[in-house]
């Protein structure tokens, strides 16, 4: 029964019998598997994978490993836009041009795009982020966190990194509070319209997903309906072993294919999958917004960007900062095909000095007369105007351009130190637009918009005096400072920061100010809850926890901590002077301190402050 049942299987597969004898082991197998897997079966043996089998052993052993290998090799065909087929095609190309060394940018001749560049607090940006906020309940919000904090010295997963340690705030936390602030102002500012729920989406990752899960719901998803967030979890693809793409097979076990990650470029594909664009677009949205899973300073820069977008009209507006030529960030680049073709994508930065010098710009990579790369520093934050994201992704299903590194052996390139595999990345996705697509961009100032936590104590020690750290260390400081600059700009004298060293980095210690998004979400909020003559100290800690909040008068050399409900209005003002909290240096190595707050070198110690709680409704005044 079973003889007949494999001859009729592999008449399913198409195969004659001298190719059958050749793969006695799969051919002995068949009748363990469903007709659709018998149709992979058949595509892996013609795409030169039949090596996957050569160890089967009989029927009847490892039966249940067997099935398992062929349920995961279902999972790897389904997740991957054109099945595993259109992979193993797309490695080989691939895998041919990275041995011959082709540059994927022959023919492109670069020039810098348009954009616009923005000066915090002045007119302009005032102008766009008023736009912006009345344009973000037209938006969704798409967080990229499918990492581990391995890279940062941290087991957890990075969004529940605190971004502050005055309150404890985590990423996740920041990031839907910002949201939530957003879409308050956005339907206080078009009053008379319906209030809608802005989505926020989560891409998420086998590393992270439970952990995300429990992260929100131990939390009340920190004030958001929990039908406001959905959770879009990627799968791995293959390695691959060799230059003929065969699929590598896990080390650990022989009926299991390697996996590892396909990249953040994979959110268009999900997204697109989801149904959830054509949701959004039945609601009247009209744009989605992709950003990084640790950068605590984003929503600062996030409304005048809308703005941007909206204004423009641009289908495609990436987030900027002002880049020194050849420094280690990928520079935003219109390049121009001597076909004709034309695309405006993030060039990475050790290509672009070489593409510039091949094109007849001999210098390479220079600075400008402002001082600065006319090629924007890319941050990897998005706007994508909704409709044409759709559009395209009906052509593509969300496939971005992909690439790969593989780790050669030598110099012949004719095998690997170990396997490798497909990547993409989400700021890809402008490769396959049409010309007529409208890409631009939006620099701010990095103080403003850009602090990613990325690197561990011991290599952020390491970096060059002068290049950014991308710490913990460095991100948390990088608040302080934002926040103590705009509270410069709003007219409070702030003390200049005094040099400190934490885990080996110097860096700039300022006021240890923080503040709620729905307190100080734009530059006009903070304007208009600041008044009077105030001062801060070099060595005070501020939080304000509230909305109505207003600091008039305000000399503050110490620690001083307010929190109020929403329908309490405070008046803080006066002279406050206490002994504060001093900052303490910690050991990044010494383990009795937990993780989170190791890795930055440093920790508050409480030592006095004025706290201040407003939990009834009325009108009060905090006089010191």
């Amino acid at each position: 029964m079973e003889a007949a049942v494999a001859t009729e299987s592999l008449s399913k597969l198409n195969i004659n019998g001298d190719f059958a004898s050749s793969l006695p082991n799969l051919h002995k197998n068949l009748h363990l598997l469903s007709p659709q897997q018998v149709e992979l079966a058949k595509m892996l043996v013609e795409k030169g994978q039949s090596h996957l089998f050569e160890h089967w052993p009989e029927p009847g052993v490892d039966d249940d490993e067997k099935k398992a290998f062929f349920d995961q090799v279902t999972r790897l065909n389904s997740s991957y836009p054109g099945g595993l087929g259109s992979y193993i095609k797309t490695a080989r190309e691939l895998l041919a041009d990275s041995r011959a060394g082709k540059n994927p940018f022959d023919g492109f001749t670069p020039s810098v795009p348009t954009g616009e560049n923005l000066s915090y607090g002045d007119e302009n940006f005032i102008k766009f982020e008023e736009a912006g906020v009345k344009e973000a309940q037209n938006a969704a919000f798409v967080l990229v966190a499918g990492g581990l904090g391995e890279r940062l010295g941290y087991n957890g997963i990075k969004v529940a990194l605190p971004f502050e340690t005055i309150t404890g705030t985590c990423f996740l936390q920041c990031y839907i509070e910002s949201v939530l602030a957003l879409q308050e102002a956005s339907y206080r500012m078009t009053q008379g319209g319906q209030k809608k729920e802005v989505p926020f989406v989560i891409m998420t990752s086998d590393d992270t997903h439970s952990r995300t899960v429990e992260l929100l719901e131990s939390n009340s998803y920190f004030g958001m309906k929990p039908t406001q967030v959905k959770l879009l979890k990627q799968e791995k693809v293959a390695c691959l072993e060799d230059n003929d793409a065969r699929l590598a097979l896990d080390p650990q076990n022989k009926f299991r294919v390697q996996t590892k990650p396909h990249g953040h470029g994979d959110v268009h594909s999900l997204l697109y999958s989801s149904g959830l664009l054509y949701e959004w677009h039945d609601a009247g949205l009209r744009w989605v917004l992709f950003f990084q899973d640790t950068n605590g300073l984003l929503f600062k820069a996030i409304p005048a960007s809308i703005g941007v977008s909206a204004t423009k009209g641009y289908h495609v507006n990436s987030l900027a900062v002002p880049r020194k030529a050849k420094e280690a960030i990928g520079g935003i680049t219109k390049l121009t095909h001597i076909d004709g073709r034309s695309m405006v994508i993030n060039v990475e930065y050790n290509q672009l000095d070489p593409l510039l010098r091949a094109t007849g710009f001999p210098g390479g990579d220079v600075n400008c007369e402002t001082g600065y790369s006319p090629f924007p520093g890319n941050i990897n934050q998005l706007i994508l105007e909704l409709d044409s994201y759709i559009e395209e992704l009906k052509k593509t299903g969300g496939a971005i351009k992909e690439f790969v590194n593989p780790k050669y052996k030598d110099a012949s390139k004719t095998s690997f130190k170990s396997s490798t595999r497909l990547e993409c990345m989400m700021q890809d996705y402008p490769k396959t637009l049409p010309p007529s697509a409208r890409v631009g961009f939006t620099v701010m100032d990095t103080w403003l918009a850009y602090a990613p936590v990325k690197n561990n104590p011991e290599d952020a020690a390491k970096v060059p005096k002068g290049n950014p750290y991308h710490s913990a260390t460095s991100g948390e400081m990088a608040i302080y400072r934002a926040n103590s600059l705009i509270l410069r700009k709003v007219g409070v004298q702030v003390d200049n920061p005094v040099n400190e060293v934490f885990n080996g980095q110097e860096v700039e210690v300022w006021p240890r100010i923080v503040w709620k998004p729905t307190w100080g979400l734009t530059y006009a909020d903070i304007r208009s809850k600041v008044s009077g003559s105030c001062s801060i100290t070099q060595r005070s800690t501020m939080a304000i926890k509230g909305r109505n909040i207003f600091v008039k008068d305000l000399s503050l050399d110490g620690a001083l901590v307010i929190d109020s409900i929403d329908e309490a209005e405070v008046k803080a003002g006066g002279s406050v002077q206490n002994k504060g909290w001093l900052m303490e240096k910690v050991d990044y190595k010494d383990t009795s301190v937990p993780e989170a707050i190791r890795i930055r070198g440093f920790r508050f110690k409480k030592i006095e402050q004025l706290e201040k709680q407003f939990s009834e409704p009325g009108k009060f005044e905090l006089k010191a």
